[in-house]
């Protein structure tokens, strides 16, 4: 990413209100945060997030991306207003390891042509089981390649559009090669920016919160919760003053006099987070001008909030009231 534009490198942040994400307490992070849970065969997302937020005694716990029961890996687990994201986590693309068994043994070639048929922008309709409307829709596959093959089973690797139903792919492989194809197991590698390496098991996340709440040992549960910023990492981002926060907490839009910084070459209409200078969301907004164009203002509008991120009393107000 290139350095963004500063407009304001004199500004500062005031230490009396707000905190850096890491400094957050446990009971702040539990309030919104994200917990990288590795599926287990078994049960399914909807039960595991249910039994988390009965563990940690939580009113509010989601989960950014259903895996089948049988399915195992990646399974972000959404707690208190890290909610409000789940349209973002759900966007994200995805990976997977399959294993699939043919009813008679593809070869390296048979098997290779096949799968490069399936990648680029798909049709990819829901299978019967599955818990959507069953209809015609498209999805990009943008990477489809074969690992290894032993026998009647073939081990493959799936990047794909968040969707994207990977017992569907298994049937139209089939399809292609004129025999039965069943999708035996299926694990979720990654899920944007989240890989199965930071993620953390039932047990663990037990463990960690009966240490915090018996022994007062919050190290091992402050390892697992991420903070709400985690999720929008990849985004562009506009850093604010201070003094504008207290407004866009209340939802008014961002004018140019609150703008310390800008990621450069965002267009008008696309998505930004909208950050402290102490590293905070305070909302995901919508450019309503294009970020280099911030150069040349001195007023008007910049950005309107489309998700609230931030409480109303964290920073203080900032403007009269009428």
């Amino acid at each position: 990413m290139s350095e963004p534009w500063i407009l304001e490198p004199e500004a500062t942040t005031e230490p009396a209100h707000g905190c850096a994400p890491d400094e957050r307490s446990i009971e702040q992070l539990l309030s919104a945060a994200v917990i990288l849970l590795d599926k287990p065969t078994g049960p399914s997302s909807h039960q595991l997030a249910a039994w988390a937020k009965d563990l940690i005694g939580l009113e509010k716990m989601g989960h950014g991306g259903t895996l089948d029961p049988f399915a195992t890996g990646v399974l972000p687990l959404l707690l208190g207003k890290t909610m409000r994201l789940t349209g973002a986590m759900l966007g994200h693309d995805k990976c997977y390891i399959a294993v699939m068994r043919f009813s008679e043994a593809p070869t390296s070639d048979e098997l290779a042509s096949a799968s490069a048929s399936l990648q680029g922008r798909i049709y990819n309709v829901p299978p019967e089981i599955s818990a959507v409307k069953v209809q015609v829709r498209t999805r990009t596959v943008s990477v489809f390649e074969v690992l290894d093959i032993d026998g009647n089973y073939a081990v493959m690797k799936i990047k794909c559009e968040a969707g994207t139903y990977i017992r569907t792919i298994a049937r139209d492989l089939g399809l292609l090669l004129a025999q039965e194809v069943e999708l035996v197991e299926l694990r979720r590698t990654n899920s944007g920016v989240f890989g199965e390496y930071h993620c953390v098991t039932m047990e663990t996340i037990a463990d960690a919160f009966w240490l915090w709440k018996t022994e007062l040992d919050e190290s091992a549960l402050r390892k697992i919760l991420l903070p709400i910023e985690a999720l929008i990492e990849g985004l562009p981002q506009v850093v604010v003053k201070d003094a504008a926060v207290g407004a866009l907490s209340h939802g008014a839009p961002l004018a140019r006099p609150g703008v310390v910084s800008a990621s450069k070459a965002v267009s008008k209409g696309e998505t930004v987070r909208i950050m402290t200078l102490k590293g905070e969301v305070v909302a995901l907004a919508e450019l309503i001008v294009d970020s280099d164009a911030l150069q040349e203002m001195s007023n008007g509008e910049v950005a309107k909030s489309q998700s609230v991120l931030m409480d109303i009393d964290v920073y203080p107000r900032a403007w009269k009231a009428e």
